[in-house]
């Protein structure tokens, strides 16, 4: 019986197509990824969804996102639903040791944090990014404090090559039996910062500063490349390991579509965007004698496939009643077919409330249909310089039809609000912060450093879910507990279901408590601090609900 293959998924964050020296970018250096490229399969019309949360929702569920309640990064629309069998699952159920160690960005409370979703390991930072509003206080890259299966930890280093050490040192531990690794450094999301000799040669160009920043993690993460490829190779592992690279959509800081600087590789658009510059992304397939080297599969494929696929390349068994809404790509990846039938993807960025056609793209051979409205043909046009919708009412009408099935599929799903449990034996406290806010005005401070910021002076509400009815104390802070600072209020306000709660605070408090009984099930929370003249400052960002 053959060994069955160990499995490293890599993914970073905001690097786009154009974001390697492989694909042509004159300015960057990446050997390691560039060798990686020549010695992998390819999928090189790739697509995710153009943000972060419902990209690895997709990823690893092989549904769409919004099938498990993940349609935005922030207001509570990024939790995965706990239902959802996620790549781990799969692999740990066929006996593999699985971890992961960077960004999650599905949910950082119980059941949705990665140790509570079929990893037997993980260590991350909290929310999408370190210093992020749930992230541990003062985090800036460097020494900061991290999540190992959910307990506070101090790591030494930079914040990419501590998560390949961590990975390295896993892949040591559990060199004798198959092993799943998620690796998905935070590099390179903002704020670009990077050990200085990283940036230098960059800086040296006449590289605008944050570009030069911003390929400097670019380096440190080749860098951090090569020196797991060396370890496998050390342990005797390389031919028996399938090595995957992606990113999780388009470019952050490679290109900048207003001036036209930089490198993106001829495609339109940057993260964020619904034009492929904004989600395809790079995907190689690294498995020598296993995989053959550098052949590019030009078909269309997503974000939706991999898990299907993953599952037919490693031979895994699952629950015949486990549906994706992609398909395995393995038999194009080895060679055996050169087609699949043709078949709708379908790319978008909701709101809160979802609507449709909101920011959305739908992709069909060489077809993109943006919004509902423009349309382009990309096998002609690459760059979607010209919209051809007037010209193609015919395509037009095809691809309309195509996204009113899938909207009517998904309906359902955006009617749901995932709500995050209180009072379980797995958390307690809860720590709830204004990043998983329902917005109810103002702006959402979802990084530490704007909290200040009265730009950011809003309110909202969480649904939390009440698993048992009891005594809760909950507990109002305009910082987290570790930072240990006063909230700088006069008063603080609760609300939870139909009840409410007004207490005096003092200027100097770092908090304010509340105490009450409560009934099981889901609810709203609201909470607020007030300023010395009683008018509502801003809501609190971050409560703790505590079961007594």
């Amino acid at each position: 019986m053959p060994r069955p293959p160990n499995v490293i998924f890599i993914i970073t964050d905001d690097q786009g197509y154009g974001d390697i020296a492989y694909q042509g970018n004159p300015l960057l250096k990446t050997p390691h990824l560039d060798r990686m490229a020549r010695e992998s399969a390819q999928l090189d019309n790739h697509h995710h969804d153009p943000l972060c949360s419902p990209s690895r929702a997709a990823l690893l569920t092989g549904q769409y996102a919004a099938r498990n309640g993940v349609w935005h990064v922030i207001h509570g629309r990024h939790l995965l639903q706990p239902a959802a069998t996620t790549m781990a699952d799969v692999f740990s159920a066929n006996g593999y040791r699985s971890a992961m160690f960077g960004k999650w960005h599905l949910g950082d409370n119980y059941p949705f944090a990665p140790h509570y979703s079929g990893f037997d390991e993980a260590l991350c930072h909290r929310g999408g990014g370190i210093g992020e509003l749930p992230d541990y206080w003062g985090n800036n890259y460097v020494d900061d404090v991290y999540f190992r299966n959910g307990t506070p930890t101090r790591c030494a280093g930079y914040c990419t090559d501590v998560f390949f050490d961590a990975a390295l040192h896993f892949i040591e531990s559990n060199a004798e039996a198959p092993f799943f690794v998620y690796l998905a450094p935070n590099a390179m999301h903002a704020p670009h910062i990077v050990p200085d000799q990283y940036a230098a040669p960059y800086l040296e160009q006449d590289i605008p500063e944050e570009r030069a920043k911003f390929y400097g993690m670019i380096a440190n993460f080749d860098e951090n490349l090569g020196r797991l490829f060396a370890r496998l190779q050390a342990l005797t592992l390389d031919e028996d390991t399938l090595v995957i690279f992606t990113a999780d959509h388009g470019t952050a800081a490679g290109f900048d579509p207003a001036s036209g600087d930089g490198f993106n590789a001829g495609l339109r658009g940057v993260k964020g965007s619904l034009y492929d510059g904004g989600h395809q992304v790079n995907f190689f397939l690294r498995w020598p004698k296993r995989l053959p080297a550098e052949r590019k599969v030009s078909q269309l494929t997503a974000h939706i496939d991999i898990l299907p696929t993953l599952i037919d390349l490693c031979a895994l068994e699952t629950d015949p009643e486990l549906e994706f809404d992609g398909r395995s790509l393995a038999s194009i990846i080895r060679g055996e077919a050169d087609k699949l039938p043709e078949r709708p993807v379908i790319i978008q960025l909701q709101p809160n409330r979802p609507r449709k056609w909101h920011q959305t793209a739908l992709l069909r051979g060489r077809w993109r249909l943006v919004n509902g409205l423009e349309l382009y043909d990309v096998g002609a046009d690459r760059a979607q310089k010209q919209d051809i919708a007037a010209e193609h009412p015919e395509i037009l009408a095809s691809l309309s039809r195509d996204y009113d099935a899938f909207w009517e599929d998904m309906g359902r799903a955006f009617d749901q609000a995932i709500a995050i449990p209180v009072g379980t034996d797995y958390e307690n406290p809860t720590l709830l912060s204004a990043r998983d806010w329902h917005p109810t005005a103002g702006r959402v401070p979802w990084r530490q450093r704007w909290i200040d910021d009265p730009a950011y002076d809003a309110d909202g509400f969480w649904w939390i879910d009440v698993s048992r009815a009891g005594r809760y104390q909950v507990e109002l802070r305009a910082y987290p507990r570790e930072a240990e600072r006063a909230m700088g209020a006069a008063c603080a306000s609760l609300q939870i279901g139909e009840d409410a709660w007004t207490k005096d605070a003092s200027m100097p408090d770092a908090c304010a408590h509340f105490e009450m009984t409560l009934d099981a099930g889901v609810t709203r929370l609201r909470a607020s601090i007030c300023d010395a003249d009683g008018k509502r400052r801003r809501g609190a960002y971050y409560v703790y609900v505590s079961e007594l």
